[in-house]
C-alpha cells in the first residue's frame, strides 16, 4: 500500500481519520459522479475528460504541497472503507483556511459521524497546524452542510471573503475547538 508520509492519522470514539490513499479513488469517484456532489463541483456530468481524476488528485498533493489536508474518515476497523472527508483545506487563492466536509453515501448521514470527524479535525487544526480562524465556504442552496455547521457552533460571517466560484457560497466561521 502506498501512503503520504508523514501525515497524521486522528482518532475518535467510532472512527479513524486518516490521509486520502490511492485505493480511496472508486469510492470517490462513485461519490463525486452522483448527485451527492453538486454542491462541491461534482455531478453526473463530468465537465471535461479526466476532470475527477484531476480533482482526486488535488486532495492527495495538497498534502504534499501544504502539509496538511482533509482526512478520509472510516469506521475503526474498516479503514479500507471510506465513508466521507473531512478536514483542512486551503488550496492556492481561498481567502481563508477552511474547514470541509463531504459524506461519500447517504448511510453516513443522520449519525453524528461527519460531526464526529469535523470536532476531531478542527481540533487538530488549531491545536497541531495552530491555526487561529477557520471558515467554511457553503453553497447557500446545501441545507445539510449549513445545519451541520451551525450544529458545530460556526456562526455566518457575512464580511468575510469567498473564493471565486461558478456558484455563490457563504462563509461560516468557526469557534475554537475550546469554545464549541
Amino acid at each position: 500500500m502506498i501512503t503520504l508520509s508523514p501525515t497524521p492519522v486522528l482518532e475518535t470514539e467510532r472512527l479513524i481519520l486518516r490521509a486520502p490513499l490511492g485505493s480511496d479513488w472508486p469510492h470517490w469517484r462513485s461519490f463525486y459522479q452522483s448527485d451527492r456532489a453538486q454542491f462541491v463541483g461534482g455531478g453526473v456530468t463530468e465537465p471535461k475528460p479526466g476532470a475527477y481524476w484531476r480533482a482526486f488528485g488535488h486532495l492527495t498533493g495538497h498534502w504534499v504541497m501544504r502539509g496538511f489536508g482533509m482526512f478520509v474518515f472510516c469506521f475503526k476497523g474498516q479503514e479500507d472503507m471510506p465513508l466521507g472527508l473531512v478536514g483542512p483545506w486551503y488550496p492556492d487563492g481561498w481567502p481563508e483556511r477552511e474547514l470541509g466536509w463531504t459524506a461519500w453515501s447517504q448511510a453516513v448521514e443522520g449519525k453524528g459521524l461527519v460531526a464526529e470527524a469535523v470536532r476531531a479535525a478542527r481540533a487538530h487544526a488549531f491545536r497541531d497546524l495552530g491555526w487561529t480562524t477557520a471558515v467554511s465556504y457553503i453553497d447557500p442552496a446545501n441545507a445539510r452542510s449549513i445545519a451541520l455547521a451551525e450544529r458545530l457552533g460556526a456562526v455566518r460571517d457575512r464580511g468575510a471573503a469567498t473564493p471565486v466560484f461558478d456558484h455563490p457560497c457563504i462563509v461560516y466561521r468557526h469557534p475554537a475547538p475550546e469554545a464549541a
